[in-house]
C-alpha cells in the first residue's frame, strides 16, 4: 500500500544531529531501508519536516520505520495511505459500478 511518511523533527534534538554530522546519515539510511518514490525535506509548522512516499506491504514494518525517527530525532510522525491520480481515478468509477 502506498503511504505517505511526514516526520516532524525535534528542533533540539534535529540541531544537534545536524552540528555532530549525524543528520545526512539518518536520512540517508531512511532513504535506502524504504525506497521512496519520493522525499522532500522543508520547514512545517515551525520546524523541520521530512517526507517520504513509499510501498508498505504490511502494517507490522511501522515500528521498523517509525522507531528511528522517534530514538534518532525526538520526532512526531505521521503514516497516512494515499494515492495517486490513477488510483484515484480507479476508486471514483468503482463507485459509479
Amino acid at each position: 500500500m502506498r503511504v505517505m511518511l511526514r516526520a516532524h523533527l525535534d528542533t533540539q534534538v534535529s540541531n544537534e544531529a545536524i552540528k555532530n554530522g549525524t543528520l545526512a546519515k539518518l536520512m540517508q539510511g531512511v532513504v535506502e531501508r524504504l525506497k521512496p518514490e519520493a522525499a522532500y525535506f522543508g520547514p512545517s509548522e515551525g520546524g523541520r519536516c521530512a517526507t517520504f512516499v513509499f510501498d508498505m506491504q504490511d502494517s507490522s514494518e511501522m515500528p521498523g520505520i517509525a522507531e528511528p525517527f522517534f530514538l534518532d530525532l525526538g520526532a512526531r510522525i505521521e503514516i497516512n495511505p494515499v494515492m495517486d491520480g490513477e488510483g484515484l481515478a480507479k476508486g471514483l468509477a468503482a463507485l459509479q459500478k
